[in-house]
């Protein structure tokens, strides 16, 4: 087992994090702001976010006496399970207002000590760092010729945090006894469901402004530790990618770092899901890469499924809306899948996808005209199809998909139709 240094044990004399740091009026007031544009739901307490403001008016004066003196004490966090995007769910603990409030103001302070010490290999909640960069790395170890990858998946990592573990790494930078505290309360808080209050020894709540850092500091010592191993690797929260040339060198990475793992930070490797692999056969942060001399970024498996069940929702042919509002909400979504999914290299699967929209759309205005055979034919022979080709389509006994690709369907509603009528393309998006 490595030797913890001296570095890793003694705190930082430079740091400057301290309660009175927290609540100066202008980390404060930039708390605030950003706790406002995050909006979020109210916490068991019921407190809108546009309630915060006028609430600190009357309160602040003792709130801020209670965490100077290190008396301050957390609400618990109202549970909620959110459907993951490929199935099952996953739990958020939502503060109260007036705790995401304290909690930005301590990430604030925090960020600027801790971030900078940061690997390089790490793109996940950091400033100025996001997901396309850990793509576009992980594509630059594929393309020198890491052909294999070591996907480790943390096993329930939120839910397994070790507070002790934890708490240790932050001690070695935090001096101020009153914030310690305070951190460690707020991941003792308990967790409200059902009207109760289930108590918490572990884990680190999803929903927290701080909880994002507090991962990145726990898992930093595994970055460090794949540095020192010399490891080419991409981290982006609990999704870690290390690149090797062979599968051998795969299976051997994959073991030493499960046993580090077990032993310095207690945390446990989910077998069924990691896996040693060929980059192309394997997902990361919602990407693959294609086979080949030049490793091309492409839309994983698991992604165009997830698009194509949210289309069929918006697209649902007995949701019994206009065509317009259909567009109108297929854009809203299409819009943000395609700000994170523009990154992708294979145009030719985004130009496959939106002439299925397209079937998907002509698939529910047939299903508007399935009525009689005259609302098809007069639909289609106002949309400019001759009389023959609508009076085929009109007495079609096929069903709303099927008709959908029916050559009077296609002459009525062309490409052209579509956006005219303001439908986002999807290849060539931000281009």
């Amino acid at each position: 087992m490595r030797q913890t240094t001296a570095a890793e044990t003694e705190p930082d004399p430079a740091a400057a994090i301290v309660m009175e740091e927290v609540v100066r009026k202008e980390n404060l007031e930039q708390a605030l702001k950003q706790v406002v544009a995050n909006k979020g739901g109210p916490g068991v307490d019921g407190m809108p976010v546009d309630e915060l403001k006028r609430y600190l008016k009357t309160h602040w004066p003792d709130l801020k006496a209670q965490l100077l003196d290190g008396r301050y004490k957390p609400r618990p966090i109202k549970a909620v399970d959110i459907p993951k995007p490929g199935g099952g769910t996953r739990r958020l603990g939502i503060p109260i207002v007036l705790d995401r409030l304290i909690q930005q103001a301590i990430l604030q302070v925090m960020v600027p000590v801790y971030d900078p010490t940061f690997s390089p290999h790490s793109f996940g909640f950091r400033p100025g760092r996001n997901a396309h960069q850990a793509v576009r790395q992980a594509q630059a170890y594929i393309q020198e010729g890491n052909n294999w990858v070591v996907d480790i998946d943390l096993e329930k990592f939120f839910d397994r945090v070790n507070h002790d573990i934890l708490m240790g790494r932050i001690a070695r930078r935090v001096t101020d006894k009153r914030v310690l505290r305070l951190i460690r309360r707020y991941l003792q808080a308990g967790a409200m469901m059902n009207g109760l209050v289930q108590d918490r020894s572990e884990g680190t709540p999803q929903g927290g402004p701080i909880s994002p850092l507090l991962s990145n500091i726990l898992l930093d010592e595994l970055d460090k530790e794949l540095e020192r191993r010399g490891h080419k690797f991409c981290r982006y929260a609990d999704d870690c990618n290390i690149y090797v040339q062979s599968e051998r060198a795969g299976r051997r990475v994959m073991d030493s770092v499960e046993r580090f793992l077990a032993e310095r930070l207690k945390l446990k490797i989910n077998r069924e899901k990691s896996a040693v692999a060929e980059p192309q056969k394997r997902s990361f942060l919602g990407f693959s890469f294609t086979g080949g001399e030049y490793r091309k970024i492409r839309l994983a498996p698991k992604s165009v499924k997830s698009f194509k069940r949210k289309v069929k929702q918006i697209t649902g042919r007995s949701r019994g809306i206009t065509l317009e509002r259909m567009i109108q909400e297929l854009n809203r979504f299409t819009r943000g899948w395609m700000a994170y999914f523009r990154i992708a290299e294979t145009p030719t699967v985004l130009a496959d996808l939106e002439s299925w929209i397209r079937r998907r759309l002509r698939s529910a205005v047939a299903k508007q005209w399935i009525r009689s055979c005259k609302t098809r034919f007069r639909g289609l022979h106002e949309l400019g199809v001759d009389p023959k080709q609508a009076a085929l389509a009109a007495i079609s006994r096929k069903g709303p998909w099927a008709m959908s690709n029916m050559k009077a369907f296609k002459l009525a509603m062309p490409n052209k139709f579509f956006a005219d009528r303001g439908l986002l393309a999807l290849s060539g998006y931000g281009r």
